[in-house]
């Protein structure tokens, strides 16, 4: 990990500018708040913050990808979430009146991932000034939590394979990349984590991969996916 102290961001073109946090201040109001934020630069791998931590900052994603997971006490790993630019991060314990520890340990998918983050006292100091802001993060917290609703669900009322399809689908809307054979999906997960984001064990999900394969619904390519017929996986997620 590299840390970049405050007072270090250009104002001009500022990547964090175009996030959501910011989307709706002005530049000028968006910079008032610049010389407060640090940087921190992770590789592949690298702890960004731990379950169980106690700090009360919050975290904007700058650059590359983050997953967060949950360890229980025999040291199984669930996957919980992957999460990209421009997204928050390690918000509960910030909005907690009780500010509680952290629920979840966000790791860096990607070399170079770049994270800034923002201690409690000068978030708010800020939000106090332009409480705008914090309906927009109101937004994205009812939207963390519809979709914390429907995974619930999900695990519950679907099989497998449909959730397997859901995953991919959701995975393709966020990442993927158009080519020739159809929509390439570079999700950059062993087959362990892709059971885990599915809910499953690794056996069922690579049977259920099989078949869609054997379908020709996707391809599989290292740890990418190509999908041939979305419209066929949309199909099954609903069965």
């Amino acid at each position: 990990m590299r840390t970049i102290g405050p007072n270090s961001f250009p104002e001009e073109d500022n990547e964090l500018l175009h996030t959501p946090l910011f989307k709706q201040v002005s530049p000028e109001q968006a910079n008032e708040l610049i010389p407060y934020l640090h940087e921190a630069v992770f590789d592949k791998g690298d702890y960004i913050f731990r379950e169980g931590d106690k700090d009360h900052r919050m975290y904007l994603l700058e650059r590359g990808r983050v997953k967060l997971i949950r360890e229980s006490k025999d040291r199984r790993v669930q996957l919980l979430s992957i999460h990209a630019h421009g997204e928050l991060l390690g918000e509960i314990p910030v909005f907690d009146p009780s500010g509680g520890p952290r629920t979840a340990t966000a790791v860096a998918m990607t070399h170079g991932t770049h994270v800034a983050w923002l201690e409690h006292d000068a978030l708010f100091a800020w939000l106090n000034e332009h409480p705008r802001v914090a309906i927009d993060m109101l937004q994205v917290l009812a939207n963390r939590m519809r979709g914390n609703n429907e995974r619930i669900s999900d695990l519950v009322f679907m099989d497998v394979p449909a959730r397997l399809a859901k995953t991919l689908l959701n995975l393709g809307a966020r990442f993927g990349e158009p080519v020739e054979a159809g929509l390439k999906v570079p999700h950059d997960l062993t087959q362990e984590e892709l059971a885990q984001l599915v809910g499953s064990s690794r056996e069922t999900v690579n049977k259920a991969l099989m078949d869609f394969a054997n379908r020709r619904w996707i391809a599989r390519e290292g740890r990418s996916i190509i999908i041939y017929q979305p419209g066929m996986l949309i199909r099954r997620s609903q069965r």
